[in-house]
């Protein structure tokens, strides 16, 4: 009864939660539109809309985005829990609320249908998806005048297009996101960075210094965001996992197991062969034990009782091991999930940190390439690859409760190495080869 009474509370929980993400997003476009209409005058939150300063326009605008971000995923979790209802309670759920609905500055208390919620969040957030955004960076800079010194900012805008492909590299381009995969012409790459250096060194105009401080403050967000995103990406999914499986899952699996015990004492066919070891072992070192003398001859009720007691040992162990298992496999879709999450709505991060890591490979030196990608080849396709394959393979196994299957190891073995050297060769000849072909000339001396 009370695994019955969790599933159905699951089940209405999942039945109200469009209504609930559709009431969460609604409420943020609420209070969008109540900052527009109490500071400006109706129009969006932008630099040029009111004669604010640069610092409160900035958090009008930091609370702005925030609420945007709520409300794209709020509206994802609509749009996915709406999908899901197939797995809840049909019935309807009775227990919508009166939404106040912001109009013309006064409040009116009703409810309102699905499609008035998506129509006001929909014409709320069209305003920001079409707006010229613009990313306002202040530098202060150092100038002559008159023979003093005259301490000025200089801001710099960047208006963004309206189509998305442009609005895409226009973002890239903000934190210098474009990769150097990207960048490779018909001379050589380093040949055209030495042209620019001479240039800079040369050039003497205020739009040098600013290109050089605005180049430094850019390398150094881009690596403060990508190691951030980077702990975010682990820290994250363990957690989930840990908090999922140690308040949720295995309470619900305890409890089931404990109203059929006869299901969970052996996961798979391995533990209950390893189990039954264990006994044998424990058995032949009593009879070893007696005949050497070490304790007194056992009576067959005086075995049998040490043999029973060894017995619910084993059932113990071997039942928290099963229960374990099936936790495992309940909290990685949770920790999956998570991941995906994170995925999904940090696209800008994604970039920043492709274009983080592509600057750290391809600025590695010509003998540190070829010297990784011998390591990486030998280490993951070499050959002495298939045991370390091996103990990955059984490890997975352990860990998800599965039989361990000898013919699915050979042939994983025998196709995913395989498949990644390939994959390496590919990459080797179709981009290494074209960006740095000294490190590929590196990397077949060193590897003859």
């Amino acid at each position: 009864m009370k695994l019955q009474n969790i599933f159905n509370a699951g089940r209405n929980w999942l039945a109200a939660t469009p209504e609930r993400a559709l009431d969460a997003a609604y409420r943020a476009a609420i209070k969008i539109k109540a900052i527009e209409d109490d500071h400006f005058q109706g129009k969006i939150v932008s630099a040029n809309s009111m004669g604010y300063s640069a610092s409160v326009t900035k958090v009008f605008q930091s609370d702005v985005n925030n609420y945007l971000k709520n409300i794209k995923a709020r509206l994802a979790e609509f749009k996915i829990s709406r999908g899901l209802l197939i797995f809840a309670n049909p019935q309807p759920n009775d227990s919508s609320q009166s939404l106040v609905v912001y109009s013309n500055g006064f409040d009116q208390a009703r409810e309102l249908t699905i499609m008035e919620k998506l129509d006001f969040i929909e014409a709320v957030t069209d305003k920001y998806k079409k707006r010229a955004q613009e990313d306002i960076e202040v530098i202060p800079t150092r100038r002559l005048a008159r023979g003093t010194k005259d301490n000025r900012l200089i801001i710099n805008q960047k208006n963004r297009s309206l189509a998305s492909n442009q609005s895409t590299k226009e973002n890239s381009r903000e934190l210098n996101t474009e990769t150097i995969s990207d960048k490779t012409g018909v001379l050589p790459r380093s040949f055209i960075n030495t042209l620019k250096r001479l240039k800079q060194e040369i050039d003497q105009s205020d739009d040098t210094e600013e290109a050089v401080v605005k180049k430094f403050r850019n390398s150094r967000n881009k690596t403060a965001i990508s190691i951030r995103f980077l702990l975010i990406l682990i820290i994250i999914p363990l957690l989930t996992h840990q908090v999922t499986k140690s308040i949720i899952v295995t309470p619900l699996v305890n409890q089931y197991l404990e109203q059929h015990p006869q299901q969970g004492l052996f996961i798979n066919q391995d533990l209950e062969e390893e189990a039954f070891r264990e006994l044998r072992r424990y058995e032949e070192q009593l009879h070893f034990k007696s005949m050497i003398g070490l304790i007194e001859r056992l009576e067959p009720e005086v075995e049998e009782a040490a043999l029973k007691s060894r017995a619910e040992e084993l059932s113990t162990e071997f039942r928290g091991r099963s229960i374990n298992a099936i936790s495992n496999v309940f909290a990685d879709f949770f920790s999956l999930f998570a991941f995906g999450g994170i995925i999904f709505f940090c696209q800008r991060e994604i970039r920043v940190i492709k274009s983080f890591f592509d600057e750290i490979v391809y600025g590695l030196s010509d003998s540190a390439k070829a010297f990784l990608i011998i390591l990486l080849t030998d280490m993951f396709v070499g050959y002495h690859s298939p045991h370390g394959w091996e103990i990955i393979l059984e490890g997975i196994a352990r860990h998800l409760g599965l039989p361990e299957n000898r013919d699915f190891n050979f042939l994983f073995i025998a196709t995913f190495p395989v498949i990644l050297d390939t994959v390496l060769k590919y990459w080797i000849f179709r981009y290494l080869n074209r960006i740095s072909p000294s490190s590929v000339a590196t990397y077949k001396n060193m590897n003859e």
